[in-house]
């Protein structure tokens, strides 16, 4: 079956321009024009457009995609390489995901912060007395609140949030 830009923007959840984006960036190659210089896509195209699709959103590089769809179209040739791409990839994935849970954590702390805040009507109570400045004894309070709620994993994260956009 063949399927315009438009029906594939539907069925795939990109707009249209993020298609003729990929198009022009050599993401996809493998797409047929018809007679009136139309792209029809089809099912096969769909499949390696969702792989597309999946790259990007495990930011991997318009780059890297199209050297992997390139050795797509290279054929069995380079499976190996593909393989190792991926693999590649998905170590750095799995890198950002734990990295998003330890931040994920710290949002948390901020937001103990605030509701134990909010309950006491000002915020001082988290302040060095006398001053607005934030008690260094805080992180260890939110501590003790994790270690007595039973949230050992949050525990461990709260004290793993590093800037891990400066580490690579």
């Amino acid at each position: 079956m063949a399927y315009s830009i438009g029906q594939v923007s539907e069925r795939l959840g990109v707009t249209i321009d993020t298609i003729r984006y990929y198009d022009k960036a050599g993401l996809l190659p493998f797409v047929h024009r018809n007679a009136a210089g139309r792209r029809e896509f089809s099912d096969n195209d769909l499949h390696l457009m969702r792989t597309i699709i999946c790259l990007k959103n495990a930011g991997v590089s318009v780059a890297d995609i199209a050297t992997f769809i390139d050795l797509r179209l290279q054929g069995d040739t380079t499976i190996d390489r593909r393989y190792h791409l991926l693999r590649d990839h998905e170590q750095d994935l799995r890198q950002q995901i734990v990295d998003l849970q330890d931040t994920m954590s710290y949002l948390k702390f901020k937001e103990w912060y605030y509701q134990t805040a909010a309950a006491a009507g000002t915020e001082t109570i988290h302040f060095v007395p006398g001053t607005n400045e934030v008690d260094p004894q805080l992180s260890q309070q939110y501590e003790q609140h994790l270690r007595a709620s039973g949230q050992v994993e949050a525990l461990r994260r709260f004290a793993n949030v590093r800037d891990y956009r400066n580490r690579r």
